[in-house]
């Protein structure tokens, strides 16, 4: 009875020498898949990028500025019934908080984000300008201030020779990278959540 094949399974080489061959490439990549898991798993301990702060508003700006509130301008319900056990935290991430919203690779643009804080509360799209003191519920703060992303490079050094290949280069995080960020207005006491860098 012949054993059949998936058409993932590994195929089987004809001579020796050509199988060792694949099963030495095999193993670097499953090497390489696991430390890019492990990197993954850990976090990043790449340093965050300083950036100044577009916004400096004083007191007296801050004073006579019109007071913005934010309300989604779209909301589409996801189907599902909230569960309960999630109310007081609910409730919490909900207060509206004053905060500045900066876009750190649009300067000036407009941030358009959508959130989905909870199950059973709906998915809803908001539109934040920048560079202004407004009012938004703590949640849309707190998830435009996760927007970072991690800056890759390659190292170009030779880290193996073997059977005649060179294999080049070994990647790395070089730096975290903040894409858009919030701020409380009030710098005496910290409106975002516990998760928050304030």
């Amino acid at each position: 009875m012949e054993e059949e094949k998936s058409p993932l399974s590994k195929p089987k080489m004809a001579s020796g020498k050509a199988q060792k061959e694949l099963d030495r490439v095999e193993k670097q990549f499953d090497e390489f898949q696991e430390n890019l898991e492990a990197m993954a798993s850990h976090g990043f301990s790449a340093p965050k990028e300083s950036g100044e702060r577009q916004t400096q508003l004083s007191s007296r700006e801050l004073a006579k500025s019109k007071d913005i509130y934010l309300k989604p301008n779209k909301v589409i319900p996801d189907g599902q019934k909230f569960n309960e056990k999630f109310r007081d935290e609910w409730n919490y991430q909900k207060e509206y908080v004053h905060f500045i919203a900066e876009n750190k690779e649009l300067i000036g643009e407009a941030i358009e984000i959508w959130s989905h804080p909870f199950g059973g509360v709906g998915a809803e799209f908001w539109i934040v300008p920048t560079n202004k003191a407004v009012w938004g519920p703590r949640y849309l703060a707190d998830q435009i201030q996760r927007k970072s992303y991690h800056r890759f490079k390659m190292d170009n050094t030779t880290t193996n020779i073997e059977y005649g290949h060179q294999i080049y280069g070994n990647i790395a995080v070089d730096s975290t990278i903040q894409r858009l960020d919030a701020f409380p207005v009030s710098e005496r006491k910290s409106m975002f959540s516990a998760s928050s860098r304030f």
